[in-house]
């Protein structure tokens, strides 16, 4: 699995600066800020995840890592859940899993969502549904412009364009990975900037899976997405496969998914 982390100006504290602070800040305050930060990137981008793989990838301490966990519960940021047998190694008592709760990815960033949201419907009132799409196709075209539709239908040449998607996603915010499933790759999307207004505008949705079906030049499939519920944004690419014409696109954007 490659992982491509939010870009962000300050290390750990995903905070842009903008000078010098005018007052100290504790050090201690300023190290609890960054390893929480670190903790939450962490359950953003891998979650669900237990809090010894947490401990291994900061080199934390388990009580540290339990404490900053605690802190997020409580605040409604994160929540716990027990791994599954299938997940589970070794012997005894299934492991706690956490991830991110919907209030905790808002933290992240759903700036103007009320604006956007009112913005779209006037959209709508006046060019209609039609309108809309376009826009969509507009916004998802200025994350993936330069890139270039696959050109060649071979695994390695699909997967280093899934990657090179993945990578213009993040640059837009999205936090996103790719990882093998079987004989395909997946894209997983663990935040989406714009999730609050896509639960009312699925065009968002589907014009992002009309320009991966047109950079793979193949059928693709969306699993899951942040505005259906679901932790993250999964879209499974097949890497043997034939390409397929780009019309007669069925919508399965995932606002049904599992």
């Amino acid at each position: 699995m490659k992982t491509v982390g939010l870009r962000t100006d300050v290390e750990g504290t995903g905070r842009k600066t903008t000078g010098a602070r005018t007052s100290a800040v504790p050090v201690a305050t300023v190290h609890e800020g960054q390893t929480r930060a670190a903790i939450v990137q962490l359950l953003l981008e891998d979650g669900p995840i237990t809090a010894t793989a947490i401990g291994t990838a900061l080199g934390l301490a388990p009580a540290g890592v339990r404490r900053h966990l605690d802190a997020l519960i409580d605040a409604g940021q994160a929540r716990a859940s027990r791994s599954a047998p299938w997940q589970q190694k070794g012997r005894g008592r299934p492991a706690k899993q956490y991830q991110l709760t919907a209030a905790g990815r808002g933290n992240l960033g759903h700036a103007y969502d009320d604006l956007a949201g009112a913005a779209i419907r006037q959209l709508g009132e006046i060019g209609g549904d039609a309108a809309i799409a376009e826009f969509a196709r507009k916004r998802v075209g200025t994350i993936v412009d330069g890139i270039e539709p696959v050109a060649e239908h071979t695994a390695p040449q699909i997967e280093a364009k899934v990657e090179e998607i993945a990578e213009a996603f993040t640059d837009a915010g999205f936090a996103a990975t790719t990882r093998q499933v079987g004989t395909g790759v997946q894209i997983c999307q663990h935040h989406c900037p714009v999730a609050h207004v896509a639960e009312e505008f699925p065009q968002l949705c589907d014009a992002e899976l009309d320009a991966f079906r047109d950079l793979l030049g193949t059928h693709v499939q969306r699993l899951a997405t942040i505005a259906n519920g679901d932790c993250a944004c999964t879209t499974h690419v097949p890497l043997i496969t034939a390409a397929q014409p780009a019309a007669g696109r069925t919508n399965d954007s995932g606002r049904s998914a599992e």
